[in-house]
């Protein structure tokens, strides 16, 4: 790149430590009672890692040996590298969900590169929230930034069998609840399922945030694939601390990097991959921190032209990570679709993607397909419209059954998630394959936190007649390792009034997948009636987080950013002038 390179007196870390003032001796004080002397830092590229290790989050179980490795590079560079703990919203154990604190993270990672003596940053996550949480604070931030996946796992197995993160899970559940597996068959599952540190080896959230923040230019190119078991993925770790200084010395901030192009890059990748249904969501936000409007129908026209060519589960049948890894990983399926691709946008590479992808080979071409046959003909999701989702709404076509493409039939409606999960497991329910299962109350401020409750179980009495997907509607979100005929994301969400909170049991629902069509047939008299008497729910919060979070959450279709985080509420922020 042809850029002004920096020097040692315009780092903005001398900001901190290079004048001979009050201040300053403060700063160098400080750094001497923590060990290091002048001959340490002084001159050099101060390099943040945000690491969003917890022992609680099994995804990031290998970080405390991996921002070894960063540091490391760091250090071979010529750089300082400063490791800066950041919140860790793992998706298993955080409730009610993760995504009630995405924001919380990108706001912690903006304030934490502001208020701190740094000239770049690492960011280390993986775990599905982790990565739009990052990514989008050091957006807004603004200073040269380079993001290390955790890397998925190693498959699963258990008795010969190869097992997928969540996708196995759900699908033997409802073998259990159907009576057809035993409990040690069950423990041998629990055990098998996941084998190492890194996230779910389908392509769940977190494999398609991952390759989205690859595809978009913001990792060292492929770092997506790499299992987190594989020492390739050590040597990863170095290359981002050596590449971050060299980006310092660069200036080459986040705004080379994202802009409309490789936003549509890593729309079109993630479409390509059967990408989870998330990838919206977090998508949207990313992109708008970043100054690009993008919408769900720019989504939806990208998704209708662009072929699934990556067999990976849950939309493809056959594969997991680790195979795509072997079959070549990002690298080659960007490779593959280069045609659909801008191959001119900048990477942190300093190189364009074109540039990256020069040498890529395609390994397996049954794991990573030629354009020419795809696992399916479109992309990974659709958008939907209609009178029940004004707004919109998101399902993925690969991952369900084709009968379900075209569905009339009447609603079965709950609204909470107890009410739904007691009843299901009612042999008794009334209900029939036609029915349509509805839950609301789950969105950005109903769930709160727009939880992933919308794969809703199949109901016990028709599991024990065989049957494993039908229709179901919500304005939650699901697992990217889930799958089936689920609507997800309804917009407006019901809490807020959303037509959703106005459909109840026995309404006829009609889904028309090829015209993107989601409707309730009802009267536009009698919906209107229905919104003149319905009564908004209380508050759930009175303070702290939540109170903050209902206030500014937006809807789905914006990204469920807060309101003042958005560039159109104004200006990013700029340097604190407190020197």
């Amino acid at each position: 790149m042809d850029q002004t390179r920096k020097t040692p007196d315009t780092l903005r870390s001398a900001r901190w430590f290079a004048p001979d003032d009050l201040r300053s001796f403060g700063h160098r004080s400080r750094m001497m009672q923590l060990g290091y002397s002048e001959a340490d830092y002084m001159g050099r590229p101060m390099i943040g890692i945000l690491n969003t290790w917890s022992e609680l989050n099994a995804c990031h179980s290998h970080f405390p040996e991996r921002v070894k490795d960063v540091k490391r590079g760091i250090l071979q560079a010529g750089g300082f590298p400063v490791e800066l703990p950041t919140l860790s919203v793992d998706e298993t154990f955080t409730k009610p969900t993760s995504m009630l604190y995405r924001n919380m993270l990108a706001m912690e990672v903006e304030e934490n590169i502001h208020s701190h003596p740094l000239d770049g940053v690492v960011l280390m996550g993986g775990c599905d929230k982790s990565t739009p949480g990052l990514v989008m604070g050091a957006i807004t931030a603004g200073l040269p930034m380079i993001y290390l996946p955790a890397g998925p796992m190693l498959r699963g197995n258990y008795a010969g069998q190869v097992l997928g993160s969540g996708s196995d899970a759900w699908k033997y559940w409802d073998e259990r609840r159907a009576g057809n597996i035993s409990d040690a068959e069950w423990t041998g599952v629990q055990g098998g399922i996941a084998r190492s540190a890194g996230t779910c080896m389908t392509m769940g959230t977190a494999s398609t945030m991952t390759a989205i923040a690859d595809a978009m230019g913001l990792t060292m190119p492929g770092a997506s694939s790499i299992p987190a078991a594989d020492s390739g993925h050590q040597r990863m770790g170095a290359d981002c601390g050596r590449r971050i200084v060299d980006m310092v010395w660069e200036d080459m901030t986040p705004d080379v990097i994202v802009t409309e192009a490789s936003v549509r890059n890593a729309a079109l990748v993630a479409m390509a991959t059967g990408c989870s249904t998330n990838a919206v969501v977090h998508l949207i936000a990313m992109a708008r921190r970043a100054g690009v409007a993008l919408t769900l129908d720019d989504l939806d026209a990208l998704g209708r032209t662009t072929p699934l060519i990556a067999n990976v589960r849950p939309s493809g049948k056959d594969y997991l990570m680790e195979d795509f890894f072997y079959a070549g990983g990002l690298r080659a399926l960007m490779a593959q679709m280069a045609s659909l691709l801008d191959t001119s946008c900048m990477t942190v590479t300093g190189k364009t993607v074109g540039e990256n992808l020069k040498d890529a080979v395609v390994y397996n071409d049954d794991v990573i397909r030629p354009l020419s046959n795809p696992v399916y003909k479109e992309g990974s999701l659709a958008v939907l419209r209609g009178n029940l989702c004004p707004n919109g709404a998101v399902i993925k076509p690969a991952a369900c059954d084709p009968i379900y493409y075209q569905h009339q039939g009447p609603a079965l409606v709950f609204d909470s998630y107890p009410d739904m999960k007691a009843a299901i497991e009612d042999e008794d329910l009334e209900v029939t394959p036609d029915t349509v299962l509805v839950l609301r109350n789950a969105g950005p401020q109903g769930g709160p936190g727009m939880p992933e409750w919308g794969m809703l179980p199949i109901p016990k009495a028709l599991i024990k007649q065989g049957y494993r997907d039908m229709l179901r509607i919500s304005d939650a979100r699901m697992s990217g390792t889930s799958y089936g005929a689920c609507v997800l994301h309804v917009a407006p969400e019901s809490y807020v009034g959303g037509p959703l909170a106005l459909l109840k049991t026995g309404d006829i629902v009609r889904l028309d997948l090829e015209n993107r069509r989601l409707d309730m047939l009802v009267d536009d008299s009698e919906i209107t009636r229905r919104r003149a008497a319905w009564v908004a729910p209380e508050p759930k919060f009175e303070r702290g987080w939540g109170w903050m979070y209902s206030k500014h959450v937006g809807q789905a279709d914006t990204g469920c950013d807060f309101d003042y985080l958005q560039r159109d509420f104004g200006a990013a922020a700029s340097e604190p002038d407190i020197f």
